[in-house]
């Protein structure tokens, strides 16, 4: 497809699980995406700068999720020393 610009661009791009590295597919509707807000010294957010996660379904339907989402945001550095019971 190409845009105004004459740029070819794609129709449809599709998300990766950034748990699993699974395609998230269109017809996927358990799948999320979360957008964390990075935080100034003073703590409030900073405006348009964030870090986005997509879960697919498969990974919440394995009652994942929060391991998961934990697991993600403790490799970031937004949290620092989540244990986790499963490994």
């Amino acid at each position: 497809m190409e845009n105004d610009k004459g740029n070819i661009v794609d129709l449809y791009i599709p998300r990766k699980c950034s748990a699993s590295n699974r395609i998230i597919r269109a017809k996927d509707h358990a799948a999320v995406q979360i957008a964390i807000a990075k935080v100034s010294d003073d703590g409030r957010a900073i405006p348009g700068d964030n870090h986005v996660y997509a879960l697919c379904g498969f990974v919440r339907a394995q009652g994942e999720g929060d391991d998961s989402l934990n697991r993600l945001a403790q490799r970031d550095g937004f949290l620092k020393s989540v244990w986790s019971a499963v490994r």
